[in-house]
Parts: structure tokens; sequence; C-alpha cells
């Protein structure tokens, strides 16, 4: 199951991981987002152990995204080490975003 983050837990979560994270920006009322949910369900699932899931609602968590500059959703982005590594918006398959957490 994927990660809820917020600001509380968003260091010790994601930037302080010894796993690569991805990391969901998402809201309930955009379609693609609630198209791209299940997939980032399956992946939390899929990489457990290998990498670590997050999802960050951007109406809740509105300094986040201000912080990561989010202007469209979904954003994913994608930390290891500490850094974010890769940042991508729209609808994603779950290949690909396997592809970029194999790559890290």
């Amino acid at each position: 199951m994927a990660i809820k983050l917020d600001k509380f837990n968003f260091t010790e979560e994601v930037l302080e991981a010894d796993v690569p994270v991805i990391v969901d920006f998402w809201a309930s009322w955009c379609g693609p987002c609630m198209m791209l949910s299940p997939i980032i369900e399956e992946l939390a699932n899929d990489l457990e152990g290998k990498a670590k899931v997050g999802k960050i609602n951007v109406d809740e968590e509105m300094e986040l995204s201000m912080e990561f500059g989010i202007e469209s959703i979904p954003t994913l982005m994608f930390f290891k080490d500490g850094e974010m590594k890769k940042k991508t918006i729209g609808l994603m398959t779950k290949k690909e975003i396997t592809d970029i957490v194999n790559s890290l």
C-alpha cells in the first residue's frame, strides 16, 4: 500500500529512505490521477522492499506542492539518496514507471 505523505513524514519517508521512492502528487478531482491510482497501488505491492511508493494529495499538502513546483497533476517524482532524480507529468503505464525505478 502506498504511504500517505505529508510535511511531517516527508523527510523521513522520502529524503532519508535507503531505497528509491516514487512520490505521486494527485487530487481526488483529477481524472488522470484516478486512472493512475490503481497502478500506483500495484507498484507499492510489487516493489515492496526494493522501492517505496508515496502519495501526496495536493489539496491537503499545498506547502509540499508549492515547494516542489507542482503545476500539473498527476506528477510523479522519483527520489534516490535524498535527491529528486526524475519528474514526470501525466498518466504513465506501469512498465514506464517500473523502468524508471529500475534505472535508479
